[in-house]
């Protein structure tokens, strides 16, 4: 596949040279040499910030001391295609058919991405601004995120690079182009225990200790608390029990120990150290009505954060009501996003496609949204240095 480009840049046919690019995480796939190409030709500043096992691209227009710096982040990795025989094209063919691209990320988010990639090139080439634009562009997002956009914005510390504010691209619009915006995020912890009593014969209780009740007490109460009721820009924080699990293929066995999980997501009013304290004095209370130990383990994905509303999202949101007609809410809901990385840079706030089949099999893409989305990212670069 030749690298070669016009201006301006089809983001639609962008989109599709990205899907053709099989980068499932953490497999580059040719996605970020295939960009990196596009943006050199247009003058960026290139670098590659490979760690680990994942690979980053990093570019820039402009000077890296400018006063005003605009930032897009995305991602090139996918999620894997799963069973591939109950797909009705190739997840990897782009495909398109009656106004649609089909394929593993035309949704999230190798539309978005090419959206952003395009408009950068053709604001830059065309109309140069008075500072910078910065493209962080990650191969990390999906599985663990270790050292996607947080190996990027280690690295841009460490050579004095920055963003002043920035744009996620991520699917953001339930059903309608245009109608959300992300301004914030709620936290994800996930809590693992392990309750220990003592083994023993079924017919003979009393000389074992089981902790399959202790367990279920404590997950009861766990689930049937309430953290909180909600906050200014907030939903009600929830606590979902994800497994409970004892292991024991036997009836006539007392289990010695059993397993539970729960998940998490929570709001401003709370932080994942708040949320283990009572975790903990759960667990203890448990420990000693039922003389049983409580183990607990605890991975926090994201604390919660909040952009408040401003002149970032004032200006995105005036250029999607421009380029739709549409004015978006301004939410915090869903799951968690690389923004969570990029709130402790700048401010930061996500807007992108719908994101109805994100994550499914035939995953697609309307070809007249990526072009939208291209206009929306177009007139915020240009209002941003209007």
């Amino acid at each position: 596949m030749a690298n070669t480009f016009k201006t301006p840049i089809d983001a639609a046919e962008l989109t599709a040279r990205l899907i053709r690019c099989p980068s499932v995480t953490p497999v580059e796939g040719g996605a970020l040499v295939l960009l990196q190409d596009l943006l050199e030709s247009a003058g960026f500043d290139c670098t590659r910030v490979d760690r680990g096992k994942v690979s980053n691209l990093y570019a820039r227009w402009g000077a890296k001391g400018a006063a005003r710096i605009f930032g897009f982040n995305g991602h090139t990795d996918v999620v894997p295609v799963g069973d591939e025989a109950a797909w009705t094209v190739d997840p990897f063919g782009a495909e398109i058919k009656d106004g649609i691209l089909w394929g593993r990320g035309a949704t999230d988010m190798k539309s978005g991405v090419a959206a952003f990639a395009a408009a950068a090139v053709d604001f830059v080439t065309q109309t140069p601004p008075d500072g910078a634009v910065v493209l962080a562009i990650t191969g990390d997002e999906e599985a663990e995120a270790v050292d996607g956009t947080t190996a990027l914005l280690d690295w841009m510390n460490e050579q004095g690079e920055a963003m002043s504010v920035c744009l996620v691209g991520e699917p953001t619009c339930p059903n309608e182009m245009g109608e959300m915006m992300k301004i914030g995020r709620r936290g994800s912890m996930t809590a693992f225990f392990t309750v220990k009593g003592v083994q023993g014969h079924s017919a003979y209780p009393h000389r074992a200790n089981n902790p399959i009740p202790a367990l279920a007490r404590l997950v009861d109460r766990m689930s049937s608390h309430e953290l909180d009721r909600g906050t200014d820009h907030f939903d009600p924080s929830t606590l979902a029990v994800v497994t409970f699990d004892t292991g024991n293929p036997a009836t006539n066995v007392i289990p010695a120990q059993c397993k539970a999980a729960v998940n998490i997501r929570f709001n401003d009013a709370h932080s994942s150290a708040s949320l283990t304290d009572w975790l903990r004095a759960e667990a203890d209370k448990i420990a000693t009505e039922f003389g049983v130990t409580v183990d607990m383990t605890i991975k926090v994905t994201g604390e919660s954060f909040l952009t408040p509303p401003g002149a970032l999202s004032d200006l995105v949101s005036a250029a999607v009501q421009a380029e739709t007609g549409v004015t978006p809410v301004l939410s915090t809901s869903g799951g968690t996003s690389d923004a969570r990385f990029v709130q402790h840079h700048c401010p930061v706030v996500e807007f992108g496609l719908v994101g109805k089949t994100m994550h499914q099999v035939d995953e697609n893409v309307p070809i007249d949204q990526i072009h939208q989305l291209k206009s929306i990212y177009s007139r915020i670069l240009r209002d941003y240095f209007a």
